[in-house]
């Protein structure tokens, strides 16, 4: 059964940080580049980071660039995501998801529930 369950958000204020974590199972873990996707209210899903599948290269959306820090630890078939220098435009469900490469673009699957993230003063 797949399952990537995300943990780690919650209330933090403007300049604060936080580490989401992803639990995954149910399929090859190690085999996959992995992604943090995001929902911000009343927006559609918005691409925010991916991390190869032997986790030596990242690439980052302009918006989080030097902010937050993806990583993985493929013997705990875990996905990480540090957040640092919060914004209230970062507000947003996070979900990790499951990178799929198909011809003319990439297909992102995710099967959690997310976890919120809500920066406010």
């Amino acid at each position: 059964e797949v399952q990537q369950v995300e943990s780690g958000g919650g209330l933090v204020q403007p300049g604060g940080s936080l580490r989401l974590s992803c639990a995954a199972s149910g399929f090859t873990f190690s085999s996959y580049a992995m992604s943090w996707v995001r929902q911000a209210p009343g927006k559609g899903l918005e691409w925010v980071s991916t991390i190869n599948s032997g986790g030596g290269s990242t690439s980052y959306a302009d918006s989080v660039k030097g902010r937050f820090t993806i990583s993985r630890d493929n013997a705990k078939n875990t996905l990480y995501l540090q957040m640092n220098s919060l914004k209230p435009e970062d507000t947003a469900v996070y979900y990790c998801a499951k990178r799929i490469d198909l011809a003319g673009g990439y297909e992102y699957h995710y099967w959690g529930q997310g976890t919120q993230v809500t920066v406010s003063s």
